[in-house]
């Protein structure tokens, strides 16, 4: 086919970004080619919120046809937790048709080499970033997110991530150069000398099994790791939440076209209700990459059965924050607060457990005792959450029935520090929307234990007293071991107590952060810089983004003939 965007376009243009991206990941500072305020988009051609939400709105209702090879029925039924009806209705594939289709692309695909496929990669991101306003929409009527996260979470920061592993993915392949000139000395004979070829090779086809909660932000970095190593992509959304990841799709095979490739390289696999196609997909033998995200029980049974493939999981944990000591109570409780309502808990990055000593911790206010502390916080969410209207734009609406059981349930684990209230939103009535609960618990208890050391995802916490901080540490420290974390927090201002929580991550292997009072929440991660998981506890077998969750996807094949 001709292509509409030749290697050299393609190179003039992205080259720059993939360089700055090549460079922070090896400095770890702060960058981004996204901007994270919807002010600067409706400039250079991107949609501005109106626009996108007019794209969005004239996708309701339509059949979304991504002119893939083997469709046989059409698929749907997305209900926004904002209580839309999307009607949108996506391709469903025979497989048998349409992963030999797949295959027939990678052999260009592959002898395009690590540039051009970055570059490839590096255009689809910049087209869907043209859309990310219309994506915003699709992420927040898929996740329930509200539309400041959905934008941000699911259009830049998810464009980020997915660069990130863009450039991680070129950094490995060209770790090799691609040719060598290689003489041995023989004395006073002849050297030997070869010439040899090194060609990065792919596995096969990729699989990644999106989830609801953020579609595009954890669906990116597998897709776009695998792409740009030479490997074909299959994406089979989650059921709820097949539109944004469905955007992508089309872009995507709108850009490999243009640029001369099989369109066929990236498909969507959509699914009808009840079908489970994950497990049948998990196991096919073209299927050499899996890239997941969701429930341990799923994860484990990926990592047991689907022998065939590399399996990158990031499942569920138990996020710990020890509360020894602080220099600064009011930004403490800030802080927390907003952890523990942003998106109403729905992210794997949430803390879950808050460790208290039950004698109290030290602060720049004085002594404050354990019940005093987690009246303080529960004032601190009431505070934060009071007003409706701030409510629904940190809270978002409830993503599923499950979250709501969860939630309601929380309350008759022990006694309730901050009761659960329900919002009401202006705009969407029926929408479920829900402030989070404290619960109070007793680290000593063995009733209360089967509650704090297991994930209940979505709004709740526990607050749960310790004897000591010594106490604490080894609560944080079996819970990681056991349970997996993404994330560990601590307060303390004693060096002692910061040594022990740190050795304790190290050694399970959890990313800690320290004592933040201001803009930045354990919750959060920057691409390019931090790294979500670690891929050494329970929670998630890989990080986003390393090395090792990239180098994996290709093998180096050595040509070499006598020179």
């Amino acid at each position: 086919m001709a292509a509409e965007l030749t290697a050299h376009q393609l190179i003039a243009q992205h080259r720059p970004t993939l360089d700055l991206a090549l460079e922070t990941i090896r400095t770890r500072a702060y960058w981004s080619p996204h901007p994270e305020h919807p002010k600067a988009y409706g400039e250079n051609g991107s949609l501005d919120m109106a626009a996108g939400k007019a794209a969005f709105d004239a996708l309701l209702g339509t059949r979304l046809d991504l002119g893939q090879p083997g469709t046989d029925d059409w698929v749907g039924g997305e209900v926004s937790p904002y209580g839309v009806e999307l009607g949108v209705t996506y391709p469903h594939a025979d497989v048998d048709v349409l992963l030999p289709a797949m295959k027939a692309g990678q052999k260009a695909w592959r002898d395009a080499g690590a540039e051009l496929r970055a570059m490839v990669c590096l255009e689809i991101l910049k087209r869907i970033a043209d859309r990310t306003m219309e994506f915003a929409q699709a992420v927040m009527h898929t996740s329930g997110q509200a539309f400041m996260m959905a934008f941000q979470a699911g259009g830049p920061h998810a464009q980020d991530r997915g660069l990130e592993a863009v450039a991680y993915a070129y950094a490995e392949q060209s770790r090799t150069p691609g040719t060598a000139e290689w003489t041995k000395p023989q004395g006073k004979r002849d050297p030997l000398a070869l010439t040899k070829r090194f060609t990065p090779v792919p596995r096969g086809i990729g699989l990644v099994i999106g989830c609801n909660t953020f579609p595009t932000w954890n669906g990116y970095p597998g897709l776009f790791a695998s792409l740009a190593t030479g490997n074909a992509v299959l994406v089979k959304p989650h059921p709820r939440a097949v539109l944004p990841l469905a955007l992508t799709v089309r872009v995507a095979r709108d850009v490999l076209a243009d640029a001369g490739f099989d369109p066929n390289l990236v498909a969507l696999a959509a699914e009808r209700p009840g079908e489970g196609i994950a497990k049948t997909l998990a196991t096919r033998p073209e299927i050499r990459i899996i890239d997941y995200t969701g429930s341990t029980s799923f994860g484990d049974w990926l990592e047991a059965n689907a022998r065939q493939a590399q399996v990158f999981t990031e499942k569920a944990g138990v996020n710990t924050v020890i509360v020894e000591s602080t220099d600064d109570y009011q930004g403490m409780l800030a802080n927390l607060a907003f952890s523990l309502s942003l998106y109403s808990g729905q992210m794997c990055t949430t803390p879950q457990n808050l460790l208290i000593p039950r004698d109290g911790i030290r602060t720049d206010r004085g002594t404050k005792s354990y019940d005093e502390v987690t009246a303080d916080l529960a004032r601190a969410v009431d505070g934060l959450l009071g007003d409706d209207a701030r409510a629904n734009a940190l809270l978002g609406a409830i993503v599923n029935p499950d979250v709501k059981a969860r939630l309601e349930a929380a309350a008759g684990l022990g006694e309730v520090a901050l009761a659960s209230r329900e919002v009401t939103h202006p705009d969407f009535p029926d929408a479920v929307v829900r402030t989070p609960v404290i619960v109070k618990l007793d680290g000593a208890k063995p009733d209360d234990e089967a509650a704090y050391t297991s994930e209940c995802f979505g709004p709740v916490s526990f607050a749960v007293a310790v004897d000591s901080a010594t106490h604490a540490v080894d609560l944080l420290r079996r819970s990681i071991r056991e349970k997996g974390a993404m994330t560990v927090g601590a307060y303390t201002t004693d060096a002692e107590v910061e040594q022990a929580v740190q050795e304790a991550c190290l050694e399970e292997a959890a990313q800690l952060s320290l004592n933040l009072t201001g803009g930045v929440y354990v919750n959060q991660t920057a691409a390019f810089s931090d790294f979500h998981g670690s891929g050494g506890n329970p929670a998630a077998n890989a990080a986003l983004c390393d090395g090792a969750f990239v180098a994996n996807r290709f093998r180096v094949v050595e040509v070499r003939r006598q020179a």
